[in-house]
Protein backbone atom coordinates (compact mmCIF):
# COMPACT_ATOMS: atom_id res chain seq x y z
CA UNK A 1 0.00 0.00 0.00
CA UNK A 2 1.66 3.21 -1.14
CA UNK A 3 -0.65 5.71 0.55
CA UNK A 4 1.23 7.95 2.99
CA UNK A 5 -0.86 10.73 4.53
CA UNK A 6 1.74 11.96 7.01
CA UNK A 7 3.03 14.68 4.68
CA UNK A 8 -0.32 16.37 3.85
CA UNK A 9 -1.49 16.15 7.46
CA UNK A 10 1.82 17.56 8.72
CA UNK A 11 1.64 20.39 6.19
CA UNK A 12 -1.96 21.20 7.14
CA UNK A 13 -1.18 21.28 10.86
CA UNK A 14 1.95 23.37 10.28
CA UNK A 15 0.05 25.95 8.22
CA UNK A 16 -2.87 26.16 10.66
CA UNK A 17 -0.40 26.30 13.56
CA UNK A 18 1.42 29.22 11.97
CA UNK A 19 -1.85 31.09 11.45
CA UNK A 20 -2.98 30.51 15.04
CA UNK A 21 0.42 31.40 16.49
CA UNK A 22 0.55 34.67 14.56
CA UNK A 23 -3.02 35.48 15.59
CA UNK A 24 -2.21 34.65 19.22
CA UNK A 25 0.85 36.90 19.16
CA UNK A 26 -1.11 39.73 17.52
CA UNK A 27 -3.91 39.57 20.11
CA UNK A 28 -1.70 39.04 23.15
CA UNK A 29 -3.10 40.95 26.13
CA UNK A 30 -6.54 41.33 24.58
CA UNK A 31 -9.65 41.28 26.74
CA UNK A 32 -11.11 38.27 24.94
CA UNK A 33 -8.82 35.96 26.96
CA UNK A 34 -10.51 36.83 30.27
CA UNK A 35 -13.01 34.00 29.85
CA UNK A 36 -10.23 31.47 29.27
CA UNK A 37 -8.57 32.27 32.62
CA UNK A 38 -6.28 34.86 30.97
CA UNK A 39 -4.61 32.15 28.94
CA UNK A 40 -3.83 32.92 25.30
CA UNK A 41 -5.38 29.73 23.96
CA UNK A 42 -4.76 30.70 20.34
CA UNK A 43 -1.03 31.03 20.95
CA UNK A 44 -0.74 27.76 22.87
CA UNK A 45 -2.84 25.71 20.46
CA UNK A 46 -0.91 27.22 17.53
CA UNK A 47 2.41 26.22 19.09
CA UNK A 48 1.19 22.68 19.75
CA UNK A 49 -0.15 22.40 16.20
CA UNK A 50 3.22 23.58 14.84
CA UNK A 51 5.05 20.98 16.92
CA UNK A 52 2.69 18.20 15.81
CA UNK A 53 2.91 19.30 12.17
CA UNK A 54 6.70 19.34 12.36
CA UNK A 55 6.70 15.87 13.91
CA UNK A 56 4.49 14.54 11.10
CA UNK A 57 6.67 16.14 8.42
CA UNK A 58 9.84 14.70 9.96
CA UNK A 59 8.21 11.26 10.24
CA UNK A 60 7.21 11.50 6.59
CA UNK A 61 10.77 12.32 5.54
CA UNK A 62 12.21 9.49 7.63
CA UNK A 63 9.73 7.03 6.13
CA UNK A 64 10.49 8.28 2.64
CA UNK A 65 14.26 7.87 3.13
CA UNK A 66 13.80 4.41 4.66
CA UNK A 67 11.96 3.20 1.55
CA UNK A 68 14.79 4.31 -0.77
Amino acid sequence: MGLDIKFPIGLMFAIFGMILTIFGLATNGDEMYVLSLNSNINLWSGIFMLVFGGFMLIASLITKKAKN
